[in-house]
């Protein structure tokens, strides 16, 4: 049994990655961490009542060195790095949900902060199975891809070969709102989203650059992105449907079919996908469709487990050799 920490408990992706961990064959939670010191995690969390009964510390980087080999940090963009460092000089291995290590120093600067951890950011492996499964086996940092880019990145990446990058591609995203945190603003109140749905930060979304970034990184490309994120009103849940113009012809579903043959969590559909069959479930569903030199292609995911949690299990699984689908959830919340 590996002994896992988990700090950033208190949030949505932190109660993910307990559910997930607690039923693994392989993975044994040693150490629950948050801001403060917090009691029982059945008081943060009322539905692990009489499942879990462990104890919320203040997260402290050297009593998990003393308990855990492997972290995950659940933790917010900026206040990830300086924890992430220091537990990797302890000899811990990370998980990192956040955006911290998922971008390239210059990238990362320019649109979140200066960079704390400037060694570590260059040895982190982007955690999407599906490309670098092999740079995960072994690996002391994973940068667990966010929810927007994983599920954009899948549906375009076999398509990169055959997209004329002289037009953009247009990403018309939308999220259940537990992608946004717990803590409420005007946007994620009851009265704003319920019966509603909006765009926000359209054109100027962070993780545009990513997307933009790993695209790049696959095909040598440099691709003109244009992301609109949008709220729904459910809790979770993702559905990115992307835009854009082929300069060679091709089967959309074939293109599909071939080049995710082994990949064991994307599921190719034949008619448009939907956010429900994928709702509690590591699967990244997709749909292709093309019309002349047109290419329509609509992804879903789990925004709180595929593009998040159960996805860094994923990870974890691969980083100590373990079977990549172990612990993992694959029934869907239907109906």
């Amino acid at each position: 049994m590996v002994k896992v920490a988990i700090v950033g408990v208190s949030g949505y992706t932190g109660l993910e990655l307990l559910k997930i961990l607690l039923s693994h064959k392989r993975f044994e939670v040693v150490y629950l961490g948050a801001s403060e010191d917090g009691g029982s995690i059945e008081d943060t969390h009322p539905s692990l009542k009489g499942i879990c009964s462990l104890k919320v510390q203040k997260a402290d980087a050297k009593e998990i060195a003393n308990k855990a080999e492997l972290t995950f940090l659940a933790l917010p963009h900026k206040a990830s790095m300086g924890f992430a460092k220091e537990l990797l000089e302890l000899g811990v291995k990370v998980v990192d949900l956040s955006a911290d290590y998922r971008l390239e120093l210059e990238t990362y600067e320019k649109y979140y902060c200066p960079h704390e951890d400037k060694e570590h950011i260059k040895s982190a492996v982007y955690g999407l199975p599906e490309i670098y499964h092999d740079k995960l086996k072994g690996a002391d940092l994973v940068a667990n891809p966010g929810c927007y880019p994983t599920a954009t990145i899948l549906g375009l990446l076999p398509f990169l070969e055959y997209i004329d990058e002289s037009y953009p591609i247009m990403i018309d995203a939308k999220s259940g709102v537990s992608g946004a945190g717990k803590k409420c603003s005007d946007k994620t109140h009851y009265c704003s989203i319920n019966e509603n749905l909006f765009a926000y930060s359209p054109l100027s979304h962070r993780h545009e650059p990513e997307i933009r970034e790993k695209f790049f990184k696959v095909s040598k490309k440099e691709f003109d992105v244009a992301f609109v994120p949008h709220l729904l009103p459910t809790t979770r849940g993702m559905l990115v449907d992307s835009y854009c113009l082929l300069k060679s012809e091709c089967d959309p579903l074939v293109v599909l079919r071939e080049f995710y043959h082994d990949k064991p969590f994307v599921r190719i559909f034949e008619t448009p996908v939907d956010i429900k069959s994928s709702s509690g479930t590591n699967f990244c569903d997709i749909f292709a469709k093309r019309v002349g030199k047109k290419l329509f292609v609509s992804s879903s995911i789990d925004n709180l487990l595929r593009g998040a949690s159960s996805q860094a299990v994923v990870n974890a699984n691969l980083m100590y050799g373990f079977a990549e689908d172990e612990g993992i959830p694959k029934y869907a919340y239907v109906p």
